[in-house]
């Protein structure tokens, strides 16, 4: 088990310093009724990562019984599209291109005036069509399989990889919920210093672990 930890922790991280879902979560948050439509959200993403893992975890465990080998190559061909993923990514954020796992920007402009059905539909679309996101997802899943566990830890491991790749977005939350009054000018400030960052942040994330990614799929398939 530690070892798979080890494993999904880049996938993890890969989530967390995506800025884009937490501003949405902040802007959500500064809105009238914030805090319904941010759990909304979140739930939405949640939902959505449920059903991948279902989907895609029963694919993944009809094929458990090939060798390790094939397994781990499988590991391998998706660190390195998830690698070329995001090398694209950051090429096109430092192009100044239009990021397909973003929402339009007319979404975020009525984040607003949304209500807490929209936002969770906004969760769960924002979720399914990022191409990164389900790459990130993927990834995760075949890590799980291939580290050979039984049924119920592989649950609780993917479980563990929803709750930690949101971990900021739900502690932001809760944050609201703690601290109402005390959050507000927090919230702001937070919102205004992602949303000046976002490029920057979102190309050094994107080099890093699209780097990180390609390493370690090449690595697998040399057998290094």
């Amino acid at each position: 088990m530690p070892n798979l930890l080890g494993e999904l922790l880049p996938m993890i991280l890969g989530n967390i310093l995506a800025p884009l879902w937490l501003i949405i979560v902040l802007l959500l948050l500064a809105s009238p009724g914030g805090v319904v439509k941010a759990s909304a959200f979140v739930l939405g993403m949640t939902l959505t990562r449920v059903a991948q893992g279902v989907i895609f975890g029963i694919v993944l465990a009809s094929a458990s019984d090939r060798p390790a080998g094939d397994r781990s190559l499988v590991v391998a061909t998706l660190n390195l599209f998830l690698g070329i993923l995001l090398m694209i990514a950051a090429f096109k954020k430092w192009r100044k291109e239009e990021d397909p796992d973003e929402p339009p920007p007319k979404w975020i402009q009525s984040l607003n005036q949304t209500t807490a059905l929209k936002a969770l539909g906004l969760g769960a679309l924002g979720i399914a069509v990022g191409p990164k996101l389900w790459a990130f997802t993927l990834s995760a899943l075949a890590a799980i399989n291939a580290a050979e566990i039984d049924r119920t830890s592989a649950i609780i491991a993917y479980a563990a990889y929803i709750v930690f790749a949101q971990i900021l977005l739900i502690l932001a939350i809760l944050v609201s919920v703690v601290v109402p009054q005390g959050s507000r000018a927090l919230l702001q400030r937070a919102i205004d210093w992602l949303t000046t960052y976002n490029r920057p942040i979102s190309i050094t994330v994107a080099l890093v672990f699209g780097l990180y990614f390609i390493w370690g799929g090449v690595s697998k398939f040399l057998g290094l």
